[in-house]
């Protein structure tokens, strides 16, 4: 047997590796950086697209071409097509016969044209009163044919697809082959309303019926949303034109169903897709503004194109409670924008399954939280930024990124275990193997186990206690110092934990309480919306941090951006008082003095120029012996973190 092969055309490849979300993770770290939520920071990538070799389209770019799309539709033309050709049609014919009887000088003559000229002003009561009339003019009676072959045709393709191009041509078999489908497609329904209906019956029925759907259903569900949709749209249709015109089109379907002898087996299927699908706009008016007349079928169509458009624009736009991707239907999209719109939203849904599948998203109670190692992630981001600000001869010292940094090399070496974090010694790590083996001439290679590793030495530096207190209250968004603040802390945790792992680093945040904030969730963290600013609370907790470690050096970093309005009473409740009460001072400037017998210098990050605040930290400065620093929000990360290296190489 001969095989080809060639590239994959249905689709993305399905055997391409996974894709690398670490791209989209430092997308989405921008916003989070910035004091956005996951959540939100997610579904921002989302509606924006893939960065990167991707590029595929977001939500909004998608949105953008359902929007002209549907503009495009609303202008295409006029719902009362078929009306005006019919009208046409008829006109022509009663004028053909005029013009055939007019030479006839007979009383017979004069009563035709009379009866002519009593025809109501309805088009549907004047071709229902026709339909007996016998015809002098050829060619009027081949023009009234030709009107009832046109509303039969566009009667029947308002309710079914493509059924116009089925009976282009007058043939009596082809109506008897719509009436059978339409009595199948009945009694099919029924089956399946009583549970008898089997995948077997549908297939008979589309081998018997298949050409008159070019949609081609796989089951009878498929077939029930096509027709219902499409006659959801016809209803709509029907109600967006004038009463009047209402009525004509009424009366001439219903003629022309009672002419086909369809209008019985033409009930029962609206009732039964009505009842299967109630949740489509079944008499929704549309306003469109064209000038071109539709036909029924091509109406029906622009206003079923139109439905799918509308709840695709909702569902798009995803601004509803609870909204996900997985909302978008794929089919709406295949129909409305073509198989490269499916393609990108499927490399949209994949990325937060691959988040989540790579282990950097956490859907917990149905709230999506980032993972530790996503954390890790954006520390390192927010570090990366941080020094970026710096001076350059500064950034080859912080950049440290091989594992011997925390101390320099002693010469001598040790054997390795497990959490290790010194560089491996190549040379006595290979002697040891070839110790162990000892090959004899014939044999060439080395085979190391896990014994024979050693590692480097390295001095051991000096640990410190790190405290970072952090204002999480309200007006530090109300400021627009809050993202700053939240990226400074990020990257501090990232710092002692890659060059100074030996530290013991504790985050606190205080607004009316004050409260340790764990690494996992100081991405997600968001500003406190209370009164209060509980300094004597932070500074509590951070001493009991300094008292665990009492051999650590101490350091203590403070990032608010008003002055203590709140203290913790000794029933545990925090009580706030503005202008700040003399007791919240006493008791903050107490443990500022705590903090000074415990050797912790304490430097303050003032965010805000108020003078209380200048008078409170200046006074802060003057019990501790600490400095104080007024950075622009911009620049608060690289006051911090230079202040941190500065204090431990003084150390």
């Amino acid at each position: 047997m001969a095989y080809r092969y060639g590239e994959y055309q249905d689709g993305p490849d399905p055997l391409a590796p996974p894709y690398d979300v670490r791209a989209a993770l430092d997308e989405m770290g921008d916003a989070i950086l910035s004091g956005s939520t996951p959540v939100h920071a997610l579904r921002d990538l989302l509606k924006r697209g893939l960065p990167g070799a991707e590029q595929r389209r977001g939500l909004d770019d998608m949105l953008r071409e359902v929007r002209r799309r549907r503009r495009e539709l609303r202008e295409s033309g006029r719902l009362d097509g078929t009306l005006e050709r019919a009208r046409a049609l008829l006109d022509k014919a009663i004028g053909q016969e005029r013009a055939e009887l007019f030479p006839d000088p007979s009383d017979e003559a004069r009563l035709r044209e009379s009866e002519l000229e009593g025809l109501p002003d309805d088009t549907a009561s004047a071709i229902q009163e026709l339909s007996t009339y016998e015809w002098r003019s050829a060619a009027a009676r081949r023009t009234f044919q030709e009107l009832r072959d046109l509303l039969r045709r566009e009667v029947l393709d308002s309710q079914f697809k493509g059924m116009r191009d089925a009976l282009a041509n007058p043939d009596p078999a082809a109506m008897e082959r719509v009436r059978q489908m339409m009595a199948d497609l009945n009694d099919m329904l029924d089956r399946d309303a009583r549970g008898e209906h089997t995948q077997a019956d549908f297939d008979a029925f589309m081998d018997r019926h298949g050409e008159l759907f070019p949609e081609n259903p796989r089951n009878l569900e498929e077939l029930v949303d096509i027709l219902a949709r499409r006659a959801a749209a016809t209803q709509r249709m029907l109600a967006s034109l004038t009463p009047r015109q209402r009525e004509e089109l009424n009366n001439l379907i219903n003629q022309t169903l009672d002419q086909a002898a369809l209008s019985e087996q033409m009930r029962r299927l609206g009732d039964a897709l009505h009842a299967r699908r109630p949740d489509l706009s079944w008499g929704t008016p549309e306003r469109m503004s064209g000038e071109q007349p539709m036909g029924m079928g091509d109406a029906v169509t622009a206003l079923e194109e139109l439905a799918d458009l509308t709840g695709l624009e909702a569902a798009l736009r995803q601004d509803y409670p609870g909204a996900r991707i997985d909302d978008i239907d794929e089919a709406a999209i295949r129909r409305a924008l073509g198989r490269s719109a499916v393609d990108d939203l499927e490399a949209l849904r994949r990325i937060e399954r691959e988040l989540e599948d790579q282990g950097y998203l956490l859907r917990r109670r149905g709230k999506l939280e980032l993972t530790p190692k996503a954390v890790r992630r954006l520390g390192e981001t927010a570090l990366r930024r941080v020094f970026s600000s710096l001076d350059a001869g500064r950034r080859g010292d912080h950049d440290q990124r091989d594992a011997g940094a925390a101390g320099e090399l002693t010469g001598s070496s040790r054997p390795w275990a497990f959490g290790d974090e010194q560089p491996i010694d190549v040379v006595r790590t290979l002697v040891n193997g070839v110790r162990r083996s000892a090959p004899g001439r014939g044999r060439q290679a080395v085979r190391l186990s896990v014994d024979d590793f050693e590692v480097a030495e390295t001095e051991r530096r000096s640990a410190a206690a790190v405290c970072l207190l952090v204002d999480l209250s309200y007006s530090m968004a109300l400021r627009g110092t809050w993202a700053a603040a939240k990226q400074t802390a990020l990257a501090l945790q990232a710092l002692v934990a890659s060059k100074f792992p030996q530290d013991a680093v504790q985050i606190v945040g205080f607004s009316n309480y004050a409260r340790v904030l764990q690494p996992d969730e100081l991405a997600g963290l968001d500003w406190d919306m209370v009164q209060g600013t509980n300094l004597h609370h932070a500074l509590l907790i951070a001493g009991r941090h300094l008292d665990r470690h009492p051999d650590f050096e101490p350091v203590v970093l403070v990032v608010t951006d008003g002055e203590p309005t709140a203290h913790l009473m000794r029933s545990g409740r925090s009580a706030f008082e503005w202008p700040p009460s003399p007791e919240t001072l006493e008791l903050t400037l107490a443990e500022v003095d705590k903090m000074t017998r415990r050797r912790a210098t304490l430097n303050v990050f003032m965010l805000a120029g108020d003078d209380r605040l200048k008078e409170f930290v200046d006074e802060v400065a003057r019990r501790n012996g600490g400095r104080v620093f007024s950075p622009s929000p911009d620049r608060l990360g690289e006051y911090v973190v230079s202040d941190f290296l500065r204090l431990r190489r003084a150390r």
